[in-house]
């Protein structure tokens, strides 16, 4: 098959990164710098990543043999560095994967990913890149000494996936792209992307398609465009970005264990590397303002207290008399809650609850609140700040709790909380908070606090919704679902 070559016009450094297959093309000093994707190797098989996960690792398919594998993996302690300075350093390319999802080429693929409104499942898509992200990191740190790893990779964090097209298909085929784009002592940073293909009728075509929104930008310049070379008939187009933190513990998943440094080649890739810097940073200075630990700021009381002076009952003088606003509702009636049995088919390399399960579950329940909040289908626009702080066992009892805690407009931000019960004692631990932004078809009712605690997860949503890269106008094509 003759090879597909998209050209990016990139407007910001780091947009694409230079990885394996990727080549600076030379362009107009007046524009920025082009880089072109090329299919160097073949893709993976979608169906074939969690296999190769399998085999680094030495997994079974077998649950009954799963103790087996573990005991075999204690020996591989051996292979752990004392410290980073003893692991060679590796490039971006070295840890570059693509992945094919063939929903076009494959139908009989689509109705694992497919909804009754004909649109793309975004959970099934939170599970692909969740699974190509550990891949990445198994790439980045692959030993030769060893036919597997002893290392134990798994997801701390995702730190942001935005939506670049409001368009997925899913009778056209889907391609995944990632590397490691930032190292710490025992963490990673791995960007992805994905894109999706749109037969056209003539092949040998050249297309020109003005970028519209990109992340951190709202108006891009004229002279940006995203031009696609079609050598086949297909172009590849992309629609979604997302920026994971891996952590590396050791063979029996236990204690932190120390990966291998990152070389940054050329300006691009250093650019890279110094967001990931600042990456850290800002989760660090996000993480130290939480409501939890610091008061809210002056202005967050403010709008605390005018929320409730809005909601006083103007018959009585009392604090206690509260009414809704004209086309509001309470947070506490826009909660859904669902419950999970999570059994051994959803478990991961290590045989813990495999965390793209645990990521589409919350998804779907968040998409769920959302629709019944809204009354109209939503369409997803980002998810950010979702935090692994606990890893959920096989058998274990998984409560998920939902909740709108802010909107604007016609947009949702939804957090979605999930935790497991300790059967003997019945105590509930926290394993992870989920933040999904949505945008409703028509404008939705205003949410309003009613104690002080609901008033800091309308101050958190607020935050989270806040970060987001840039608005997002909502066209009639998107088609994103759960």
């Amino acid at each position: 098959m003759r090879r597909a070559v998209l050209r990016l016009c990139t407007l910001s450094k780091g947009l694409l990164t230079p990885g394996r297959g990727l080549t600076q093309g030379s362009q107009n000093p007046e524009n920025q710098r082009v880089f072109h994707i090329h299919e160097a190797c073949s893709p993976i098989h979608v169906n074939h990543v969690r296999d190769k996960l399998r085999e680094i690792v030495g997994a079974s398919t077998n649950w009954r043999d799963h103790m087996k594998a573990m005991e075999e993996r204690k020996l591989l302690q051996s292979f752990l560095a004392k410290s980073q300075e003893e692991l060679p350093p590796r490039r971006m390319k070295d840890s570059y994967v693509e992945v094919l999802l063939p929903l076009g080429s494959q139908p009989e693929l689509r109705e694992k990913y497919l909804t009754v409104q004909n649109a793309i499942r975004f959970g099934r898509i939170l599970e692909d890149l969740d699974s190509l992200g550990v891949l990445i990191c198994y790439m980045h740190t692959k030993m030769h000494s060893t036919k597997m790893s002893p290392l134990s990779i798994v997801t701390a964090l995702v730190d942001k996936i935005d939506m670049h097209k409001k368009c997925l298909s899913p009778e056209q085929d889907i391609k995944f792209s990632g590397h490691v784009s930032w190292v710490g002592k025992t963490s990673m940073e791995v960007k992805m992307q994905m894109f999706q293909t749109h037969s056209l009728p003539a092949p040998e075509k050249r297309l020109e398609v003005r970028v519209t929104k990109l992340v951190g930008y709202e108006h891009p310049p004229p002279r940006q465009r995203l031009t696609c070379y079609l050598l086949h008939g297909n172009e590849f187009c992309p629609v979604l970005e997302a920026t994971f933190v891996m952590v590396a513990r050791d063979s029996e998943n236990k204690r932190s264990a120390f990966v291998n440094p990152l070389i940054a080649e050329g300006p691009k890739e250093e650019e890279l590397f110094r967001q990931g810097e600042l990456n850290k940073g800002r989760r660090v200075a996000f993480s130290s303002a939480s409501l939890l630990k610091m008061a809210p700021s002056a202005e967050e009381r403010m709008t605390i207290h005018e929320m409730f002076l809005n909601t006083l009952d103007p018959k009585t003088i009392s604090f206690r008399s509260r009414v809704l606003p004209r086309n509001a509702v309470w947070m506490e009636n826009s909660k859904l809650k669902s419950l999970e049995i999570c059994h051994p088919q959803e478990r991961n390399i290590f045989n813990r609850i495999f965390g793209g399960f645990l990521m589409r579950k919350a998804y779907e329940l968040g998409w769920a609140t959302a629709c019944n909040f809204g009354g109209s289908r939503p369409f997803v626009v980002a998810v950010d700040d979702i935090m692994f702080q606990k890893p959920v066992e096989v058998g274990s009892l998984l409560f998920l709790s939902s909740q709108v805690c802010y909107t604007q407009g016609n947009y949702i931000q939804v957090r979605v909380h999930s935790e497991v019960a300790n059967l003997q004692n019945k105590e509930h631990t926290t394993t992870n908070v989920f933040h999904f932004t949505f945008m409703s078809e028509k404008e939705v009712p205003l949410v309003f606090p009613r104690t002080y605690g609901e008033s800091m997860l309308y101050l958190d949503g607020q935050r989270h919704f806040n970060s987001m890269s840039a608005p997002v106008t909502l066209r009639n094509d998107y088609l994103v679902e759960p």
